[in-house]
């Protein structure tokens, strides 16, 4: 089963997220805004990272301390953004890989097909 770290700082979405990612076979950790992302990663042997901010420039900062992470540089991450030209913007200047951006409003399949696109590739 593939484990999947789900930073939300909205509680009720980050629920029907679990759901949604559940229902498609993901093992889920969510987890209101932290810091701590790369020491949940590793608690939890995440195999790719969810991160549904408030604000882009809330998950810019923690998809930064991911990829700046020696162990978790590598991790697949989705990016879920109600900015969307500005977060594809802001990882573009940063050459960013293995991440995908999906605009709100937003299901949760469509961060499932994310997350299967980011984990076979």
């Amino acid at each position: 089963m593939r484990r999947v770290l789900l930073i939300d700082d909205t509680p009720e979405i980050a629920e029907l997220l679990t759901f949604a990612l559940r229902d498609r076979g993901y093992e889920v950790r969510a987890e209101g805004y932290t810091h701590a992302v790369n020491e949940l990663a590793a608690e939890h042997h995440a195999d790719a990272v969810v991160l549904d901010c408030t604000s882009y420039d809330m998950s810019e900062a923690l998809f930064d301390a991911v990829r700046n992470h020696p162990e978790h540089g590598e991790l697949p991450v989705v990016i879920i953004s109600d900015t969307p030209e500005a977060a594809d913007s802001s990882l573009r200047s940063r050459k960013a890989r293995k991440v995908l951006l999906i605009p709100k409003p937003f299901t949760g399949g469509q961060v499932a097909n994310a997350l299967d696109q980011l984990l076979v590739a």
